[in-house]
């Protein structure tokens, strides 16, 4: 498990919870829904893990990061605070070991087969992790779960990362927060360039000057 150097870049009960994803995000959807399931619930049934495995690897293929903290010890009320406040391209989900081990195989997720200890709960993060992981830096203190709850490590790009890994990966900027800095680069420069050529004391300034001087008649 890595911690960069250099940055690089719930649930009511454990026994509550079986693998059904508590927040979901869909294209045709505008809104994050809540499920639940109990113990006789879909995923104790083959096809229900099947269509869990399915879910799951879904999930991974639009993720660019994913991260789990402890499952269980968070009653429904705690859960729905933290599902309100997720970004909307992030899923929160409830998932067995079991399941969980199957649908990261052969991914570039593989590497978090060592995370599946104790009951997990996994957040998919389609793309804004920085507001994703304050979000719930931001629960966590409300809700006084800091040491119950802590991020225990992620996958990004194929590479595993432990809690303070995520966290600092979570400081850097989005990918349209880059673009937007990007941009901004690129239009300042003819500004930044007419100003140069502007500048009285320029010698670039004088030497134009002077090359568009006409020249006296001998």
């Amino acid at each position: 498990m890595k911690t960069p150097a250099l940055i690089l870049p719930m649930v009511a009960s454990a026994a509550a919870f079986t693998g059904t994803p508590l927040v979901s995000r869909s294209a045709s959807v505008s809104h994050s829904n809540l499920y639940m399931g109990g113990a006789a619930g879909a995923s104790t049934t083959l096809e229900g893990k099947t269509k869990t495995v399915e879910t799951v690897q879904g999930l991974l293929e639009t993720s660019e990061m994913i991260f789990t903290i402890p499952g269980g010890s968070m009653s429904v009320a705690e859960t729905q605070t933290l599902r309100k406040s997720l970004p909307e391209s992030t899923t929160m989900m409830t998932v067995k070991n079991t399941l969980m081990s199957r649908a990261v195989a052969g991914t570039d997720y593989e590497v978090a087969t060592s995370m599946l200890k104790g009951p997990n709960t996994w957040f998919f993060i389609e793309e804004d992790i920085g507001g994703t992981i304050k979000a719930y830096k931001g629960f966590l203190k409300e809700a006084a779960k800091i040491e119950s709850h802590p991020i225990q490590g992620g996958v990004v790009e194929g590479v595993e990362y432990d809690s303070a890994g995520i966290e600092a990966i979570g400081k850097l900027p989005s990918k349209m927060e880059l673009i937007a800095q990007i941009a901004g680069s690129i239009k300042a420069v003819p500004t930044k360039v007419a100003r140069v050529i502007k500048a009285p004391n320029s010698k670039l300034a004088r030497a134009i000057k002077l090359a568009t001087m006409p020249e006296d008649d001998e």
